[in-house]
């Protein structure tokens, strides 16, 4: 098992290219089950979530081809896949291979929708709270779809979906992605009312677009759904990583470094951009595809609270909170989408920071000088907190369980590394 040894105190200076997005990729990996004609996705990260879903797809029967444009040894890693899942075998999606990833749940509509029957292992994934599938399984029931579950799976059935109106009772990324899916290739019409908003949602949609779906509304709360007979073939780009942005936006901040941050979409840092020049970062955006960031002035304590799309996203909570331990004054974050998601507090404050929970309230006292320790990622963000928390930190800094950070982000110590950073991978 790997870990990362960082040794702090360098501002970071040069420039990060952006992977693409795993979040918008994982669905569209899973929309490639929808068609027996290849889908080519190009933009992809070479990322732990991203071979485990195309060892899945290729468990069902699919055949999966991986194009590496860049060298393997650099940080560009997997640009191009190609799924055909022509000759599907199987449609059930297995405990030992989803237990690592909650997104699992998204092959589930896909399957039920072309082949009339689906059964999906629960999922694992972060332990940052329950993500139940409820209203996953209350969509394809409202489409038509017998549900089951026993023994940590779950089983759905029809002979065709049919559309309906299904408005969810909270918002959900994967479930609106689910049953937007399920629902192209349903019979008749499907609107989705108070569906999610992100990127990641509207960057699926326009994929199944390409492959002949006909929908309207994505990237609003509602979305309209026009069932077709079937779908073909597509080729997709997908959109860079928002949360990978926001993450090296952190870090040149937490260190005093000054970042130019290419290949990513300003458009969707929009709130993350408020809040962090609010902060004391001086962001400029000098092309459509490009940030600028360096310090402006000290930077200065800023409440937060974290909110569904377009607001402040839950998975950059864990890296403002580092920020905030370097400026001046009190900050209080508040926590509203995942219930445990202060899982690296604990670890920050054996590294210096002040830090009090209250409830879904984290209150963070700043500016105080963190020290190296031995921490351990306990998930995805939580780990990139932990980085970035090194990088300023006085002396050693050792991170164990870093394959929690391996799930999303693309090769971060050799990215760290070409702008500075003092960071190495060694076995443990």
């Amino acid at each position: 098992m790997d870990r990362f040894v960082i040794r702090g105190g360098v501002p970071l200076q040069g420039v990060v290219r952006i992977s693409g997005a795993k979040n918008a990729a994982l669905p569209c990996l899973a929309a490639s089950l929808l068609t027996d004609r290849p889908v080519i996705l190009e933009n992809l990260p070479a990322v732990r979530d991203i071979q485990t879903t195309c060892h899945l797809l290729e468990m069902l029967g699919a055949a999966v081809e991986q194009r590496q444009e860049a060298p393997a040894s650099s940080a560009a890693g997997c640009r191009q896949i190609v799924v055909e899942a022509r000759n599907i075998k199987s449609v059930e999606a297995p405990w030992e291979m989803v237990r690592t990833m909650r997104a699992s749940t998204l092959v589930l509509g896909p399957l039920v929708a072309r082949f009339g029957h689906a059964r999906v292992s629960l999922p694992g994934g972060c332990a940052i709270g329950a993500r139940p599938i409820d209203m996953h399984l209350k969509g394809l029931e409202k489409l038509g779809a017998t549900i089951s579950s026993e023994h940590g799976f779950v089983e759905a059935r029809a002979k065709r979906l049919r559309g309906a109106r299904i408005s969810f009772e909270r918002i959900t990324v994967t479930g609106t992605e689910d049953l937007m899916m399920a629902a192209t290739l349903a019979e008749g019409e499907t609107i989705l009312e108070n569906a999610a908003r992100e990127p990641e949602v509207e960057d699926l949609a326009q994929l199944l677009t390409q492959m002949g779906a006909k929908i309207a509304g994505a990237g609003t709360s509602s979305i309209r759904i026009q069932g077709v007979a079937r779908l073909e073939g597509a080729r997709h780009a997908v959109i860079p990583d928002r949360i990978e942005a926001g993450t090296y936006l952190a870090a040149a901040g937490i260190t005093g470094g000054e970042l130019r941050i290419e290949n990513c979409r300003p458009d969707h840092l929009l709130a993350i951009i408020k809040k962090f020049r609010e902060a004391g970062l001086q962001i400029d955006t000098p092309t459509p595809s490009s940030l600028h960031v360096k310090p402006n002035g000290v930077l200065q304590a800023a409440d937060m609270t974290t909110e569904e799309y377009p607001g402040f996203a839950t998975d950059l909570q864990a890296q403002y909170m580092v920020l905030v331990t370097q400026a001046s004054g009190t900050s209080r974050i508040k926590e509203t989408i995942f219930e445990n998601r202060f899982m690296h507090a604990p670890e920050l404050s054996r590294m210096g920071a002040d830090i009090r929970i209250e409830g879904n309230c984290a209150i963070v006292r700043g500016k105080t000088s963190l020290t190296g320790a031995g921490v351990t990622a306990s998930d995805l963000r939580a780990s990139a907190s932990l980085v970035l928390a090194g990088l300023v930190a006085e002396g050693e800094t050792v991170i164990e369980r870093v394959y929690h950070i391996d799930r999303g982000y693309e090769r971060i110590e050799e990215k760290l590394r070409s702008v500075g950073a003092r960071i190495e991978r060694t076995a443990s």
